[in-house]
């Protein structure tokens, strides 16, 4: 591992005070950021995710994909994980803080707002930081492309009832702008650049090109990951210091729900013997979240101050952090794997 690696979480700490600082500081450039969007998708944060995805997407051997079906295990566990536990299990941790443990120190309307956008993190499942998660634990790339791919299809059909079913609400309308345009930028045009990208270097059949190419890009992954993390904490530096406690109990039960997803998501694969490579990915796939989906959402339905949306940003502000610990676990953990 190199420096960057090797420190990860500190720059990741660094940067997230960088973001929040820089956010109080010069709050007119970040918002003249937040406003290069489409359909809720930010496109600088896009472009430095898009960078992130990248090498990953070259190390995608597509001669091989044919073979992913021979191994069906993980694939069950982010599927079971990500659609028959999440969306509940992130539902009843909402009711049980905010309608019981943090009763008093909200009012309840505001309470029923942070639910629901709870509920949308929970039933919109990760498609594109999975890819560089997945990279951090050396995960198997062909692997991790066809869960991504399977789950993108699933969450076009079942997001909608599910988020409906959860929030007692018919009339979800689901952006599909935003779903369209995320699976486009953050699947489909790295995978297709990764695509020839393989081609190019491997024409003699000489792999070691490809992992040297790979390696030469990993610090401009390390770096789109550190810019991302101070773009998304500046965009949202006046709400963490304005409104500090909130932050703080809308991340509490978001902490519990990434880690006991994961807890049993892992479990799952360590007891059933699913190979490290596999086992990592389909983990940390059913802990994080499609967070473009549910902000666009949260604000289509409550509003733009609404605390469904601000449910939502937390989300964001919270995965980073927790996702790096996550990689950093299975890491330390990969010899416990046959």
């Amino acid at each position: 591992m190199g420096l960057f690696e090797r420190y990860l979480s500190v720059w990741v700490g660094l940067c997230i005070v960088a973001g929040v600082l820089l956010g109080a500081w010069i709050p007119g450039s970040f918002q003249w950021i937040a406003r290069l969007e489409y359909a809720q998708v930010n496109l600088v944060v896009a472009v430095f995710i898009w960078i992130m995805i990248y090498p990953m997407m070259v190390n995608v051997d597509f001669a091989s994909l044919k073979d992913v079906g021979k191994k069906p295990k993980g694939l069950c566990i982010t599927l079971v994980v990500n659609w028959l536990i999440k969306p509940f299990s992130m539902a009843a941790l909402g009711i049980l803080f905010f309608e019981h443990i943090f009763a008093g120190l909200v009012e309840p309307e505001t309470a029923r707002e942070y639910i629901a956008g709870m509920i949308l993190l929970g039933v919109a499942p990760c498609t594109a930081m999975v890819f560089v998660w997945s990279q951090l634990v050396r995960g198997d790339a062909n692997y991790t492309l066809v869960q991504v791919s399977i789950n993108d299809i699933i969450m076009v059909f079942a997001f909608a009832p599910l988020a409906a079913l959860l929030l007692g609400v018919t009339d979800i309308v689901v952006p599909w702008e935003t779903l369209l345009l995320s699976v486009v930028l953050y699947v489909v045009i790295p995978l297709a650049a990764g695509y020839f990208t393989r081609k190019l270097l491997d024409r003699g059949g000489n792999h070691q090109e490809i992992t040297d190419f790979t390696a030469r890009l990993k610090p401009f992954s390390v770096m789109g990951l550190l810019a991302t993390v101070v773009l998304l904490f500046g965009f949202q530096a006046q709400t963490i210091i304005d409104e500090p406690l909130v932050i703080v109990l809308i991340a509490v039960p978001l902490m519990i729900q990434s880690y006991g997803i994961f807890a049993i998501a892992y479990g799952w694969a360590y007891l059933w013997r699913v190979p490290f490579d596999t086992a990592a990915p389909a983990a940390l796939i059913g802990t994080s979240n499609f967070f473009e989906l549910a902000v666009a959402v949260a604000i289509g339905l409550f509003g733009l101050n609404s605390g469904a949306a601000l449910a939502t940003v937390v989300g964001v502000l919270v995965e980073v952090p927790v996702m790096l610990s996550l990689v950093a676990f299975a890491n330390r953990t990969r010899h416990r794997f046959a």
